[in-house]
């Protein structure tokens, strides 16, 4: 696996391995900007979609546990994924993580963050990486600000489906000026 983040962080494939660390981010004060925590169902499916989105080459996007490094210790997980807005809208690139408490503060979730703007620029599949944090989550807010997001306006979104959340739309340019890009 490769450094990434500065040397502070190494992203690695989400695996089955990692339902324990996902068991962990399920905590309320971790889950309290995302409707909640997950029942035990919710959370095994989420666990096959993280295994699905990193298992296939094919698929836009992928799922990493983040590692602290020197400490070799997971701290939480990052991923980015196909986001579409509505039917007519070009395809994006969604980004979220979690970082475990113990771990916050740190900066892990920004050098985190960068790491996974570089993966999902190397995919060269969509012009733009979005990041629709509460906006009421300071921290996550203040990580797209760090990581050199734009934040474009606040709205609504439905997450988990069911609830509509007050978020703000923060966007990254991942194609260079003048290359071509969907999205």
């Amino acid at each position: 696996m490769s450094e990434d983040g500065g040397g502070t962080v190494r992203l690695e494939p989400w695996s089955d391995a990692d339902f324990g660390l996902l068991k962990a981010m399920n905590a309320p004060e971790l889950m309290e900007h995302l409707g909640g925590p997950e029942t035990d169902e919710q959370l095994a499916a989420r666990q096959l979609r993280y295994e699905l989105l990193s298992a296939d080459p094919g698929r836009p996007g992928s799922m990493f546990r983040i590692v602290l490094l020197p400490e070799e210790v997971p701290a939480g997980a990052i991923g980015f994924w196909e986001h579409r807005e509505g039917a007519s809208e070009p395809p994006v690139y969604e980004t979220g993580w979690t970082v475990l408490p113990g771990f916050q503060g740190r900066g892990v979730a920004t050098a985190a963050t960068l790491a996974v703007v570089e993966r999902a620029r190397a995919e060269g599949r969509f012009a733009h990486l979005h990041a629709y944090p509460s906006t009421e989550n300071a921290p996550s807010n203040a990580v797209c600000r760090k990581a050199g997001f734009t934040l474009l306006a606040e709205r609504e979104f439905e997450y988990p489906p069911g609830r509509t959340m007050r978020c703000n739309d923060w966007r990254l340019e991942l194609t260079p000026p003048g290359a071509s890009a969907a999205g």
